[in-house]
């Protein structure tokens, strides 16, 4: 973890170990090269609520967003997820690196409810390097806020 990343969470006092593990293929090598289970590999997705209004949702690993409960709990009609592009440009990081520490503005944190009393990783603004925080402490120190957002990951 680099610069505004490291820097971010560093000043936000915030208890955390950094995890260098290098490459991964698929959440279950992510959870194994960061010795925790599938669900504590949290995915930062970035949501567009509008032009130049996105929002961080935390999403524990096996679970993705359901679009119901989100859109539900934001009181809006319509969310997108933003290209690979427009997301490093509302972030300042690649996908499978972003992270809301050090982002390039401060956009709102939902974190899953699942999260809530576990320790969690997190991307950390570089390929193959990840934080460990604890999630409550995490996602107070961002202002965020836990909901119900995720429903299991569809079985192939």
């Amino acid at each position: 973890m680099t610069g505004s990343a490291l820097d971010a969470l560093v000043s936000s006092g915030i208890a955390h170990r950094v995890i260098r593990h290098g490459a991964v293929g698929s959440l279950a090598e992510a959870a194994a090269a960061r010795g925790v289970e599938v669900a504590d590999v949290v995915k930062t997705i970035v949501v567009r609520r509008g032009a130049g209004d996105y929002l961080f949702v935390l999403v524990p690993g096996g679970r993705v967003i359901s679009w119901p409960k989100l859109r539900a709990l934001l009181g809006v009609n319509r969310l997108s997820l933003p290209d690979a592009a427009e997301a490093k440009d509302a972030t300042g990081y690649e996908r499978g690196t972003i992270t809301p520490y050090g982002a390039a503005k401060a956009w709102p944190v939902l974190a899953d409810e699942r999260l809530r009393g576990r320790e969690i990783t997190l991307g950390a603004g570089e390929r193959g390097v990840a934080v460990a925080v604890d999630a409550d402490t995490a996602v107070t120190g961002l202002a965020g806020t836990f909901a119900d957002l995720t429903d299991p990951e569809p079985t192939r």
